[in-house]
């Protein structure tokens, strides 16, 4: 019993970790495409897809650590901190559509930070 306990909470963690990986991904090609808005027709197109991409890996990221605290027994802290990084998605999302670049940007930039951060300490 306790080894199926422990691959089940291996299998969170690592589902865990390749959700955190892919969030971090999203938000830094969307400062790719932050810069290709600046720069080029498409980039709008592809800073909005982009947007759309990066809060499905937010919520991703929520179910990963749900998944990897509930069944496998894991802490709740991932869980918390995943919460966290949908809310600011949200905020980021809305700060774009409102087109406030002067909260949307140092949040971007923030998102980023605690992204990495979150994927180190896994």
């Amino acid at each position: 019993m306790a080894t199926q306990v422990t691959a089940t909470a291996r299998r969170g963690s690592t589902f865990l970790q390749i959700t955190i990986a892919l969030q971090t991904l999203t938000i830094f090609l969307q400062a790719v495409s932050a810069g290709l808005l600046l720069t080029s027709t498409y980039g709008e197109v592809l800073h909005s897809v982009g947007a759309r991409v990066m809060y499905g890996a937010s919520m991703l990221y929520l179910l990963a650590a749900v998944l990897a605290w509930k069944p496998g027994g894991g802490s709740p802290r991932p869980v918390w901190h995943a919460s966290g990084f949908l809310v600011l998605a949200s905020v980021q999302v809305v700060l774009g559509i409102a087109h406030v670049p002067s909260l949307h940007l140092p949040l971007g930039v923030l998102m980023f930070g605690l992204s990495v951060l979150a994927l180190a300490r896994r």
